[in-house]
């Protein structure tokens, strides 16, 4: 009995612990004072360096066995993954990190969406009244920006528009990967899609012409940091989670990314969000929640 429980627990303790570890990611881009883009390509490269030993090691083989159409679904999951840490990370320079996070997690509607009109998925009255509850509060929650709240530019609403980006780009990553990730082991899957995302970031931060080198030792620290934190312990646990538990569980413990971060800009970058943004905030997050539950239901 107690063998079971404990099977039960450890990945629930994990989840927590990757709840806590993405909750970090908006602090440290916002502690770095690298070009964003810069920022989230060593994010990656980083990450790639720590799990590719890993995955070489425990699936040798599984590369060779990479059909020419999962590798192209691999592709365009990691073209979908660069392009949603290139908008995100640059998202944080213009608006709310309460703001940035709970734009960008909201996810779930858009995969929702998705699902619907690529996937022929049925969308419930539920789901659809989550969506309309997440759009109403994202709504409110831009109307706190630009009227004061914690926003640190007086061009909030890009960063919201850029962090609505981020979401779906999260999203059109989910929907690319699904059904290769039930097809292959995670850390195969994820190795193919950071090193796309490496190479596609690069190339963007090569065509935006900043530097990849020249930073203090304190920028490299903060770029591990990023890739061992919200990398390693973060989305990775996130994905060996969902093997065990169920997606409606991890879906809604998500929320808790948002109110971690925020909690955490108050404390350490002094971001107090004001009225409108917590109550905006409060609505997505209880409409992201609504979808995610009753999508993995349906």
């Amino acid at each position: 009995m107690s063998s079971l429980r404990d099977r039960a627990v450890a990945p629930l303790a994990w989840l927590a612990v990757a709840i806590v570890a993405v909750s970090t990611s908006a602090i440290l881009i916002r502690w770095s004072d690298a070009p964003p883009q810069v920022a989230a390509f060593y994010r990656i490269v980083f990450t790639l360096a720590l799990l590719a030993p890993v995955t070489l090691a425990r699936h040798p083989r599984t590369f060779a066995s990479f059909s020419r159409r999962d590798a192209t679904v691999a592709i365009l999951a990691g073209v979908a993954l660069a392009a949603h840490f290139a908008a995100w990370f640059e998202s944080l320079s213009w608006t709310s990190v309460a703001a940035s996070v709970t734009l960008v997690q909201a996810q779930p509607i858009f995969v929702a969406v998705g699902a619907w009109a690529v996937l022929d998925e049925r969308v419930t009255r539920r789901m659809t009244q989550g969506i309309l509850l997440a759009v109403a509060g994202a709504v409110l929650l831009s109307l706190g920006d630009s009227t004061g709240g914690a926003s640190p530019t007086p061009w909030p609403l890009w960063g919201n528009a850029l962090a609505l980006v981020g979401a779906v780009t999260a999203a059109a990553y989910i929907l690319v990967g699904r059904s290769l990730r039930q097809r292959l082991p995670l850390l195969p899957y994820v190795t193919v899609v950071y090193a796309t995302s490496v190479v596609g970031l690069l190339a963007f931060v090569l065509v935006a012409g900043f530097p990849l080198a020249g930073y203090p030792p304190r920028e490299w620290l903060l770029f591990l940091a990023m890739a061992v934190g919200p990398g390693v312990l973060g989305h990775t646990v996130i994905n060996w989670v969902l093997e065990e538990v169920e997606s409606t569980v991890v879906g809604v413990a998500l929320v808790g990314e948002p109110v971690g971060s925020t909690i955490l800009a108050a404390l350490l970058l002094g971001e107090i969000p004001g009225m409108l943004t917590v109550v905006g905030g409060g609505i997505v997050l209880a409409g992201i929640v609504r979808t995610a539950r009753n999508r993995a239901s349906a």
